[in-house]
């Protein structure tokens, strides 16, 4: 198994629909090789990371109880990440918001 998809079965609360989209978003990734979508990428990895992120929350539903829990808290669980990611984010608003008002800036 790809060291950097987390394990969602048995998360206690259970995995949230971010998680479960991060973890498909990271299987795509693997599968096909793509670490930056691009424009003439962007439709048909979106459309695999959606329907991988619908047979995960199926098969997370379909499943028993787990009787241990995962032994890693999930990446999106941990402040040092969920900081990382927040930052990340605003980031990408902020670049957006230029490209809206028109402002010169570098890429």
């Amino acid at each position: 198994m790809c060291r950097n998809i987390t394990t969602l079965r048995g998360l206690e609360p259970p995995a949230t629909a971010d998680e479960i989209q991060a973890a498909a978003v990271q299987y795509v990734r693997k599968v096909t090789g793509i670490t930056k979508v691009t424009d003439v990428t962007r439709e048909a990895f979106d459309a695999a990371v959606a329907a991988v992120a619908v047979a995960t929350a199926q098969v997370l539903g379909d499943l028993p109880e787990r009787r241990n829990p995962p032994a890693k808290l999930p990446p999106l669980r941990r402040e040092e990440v969920a900081a990382r990611v927040a930052a990340r984010q605003r980031a990408r608003e902020e670049h957006e918001r230029l490209h809206e008002l028109g402002v010169p800036h570098t890429h």
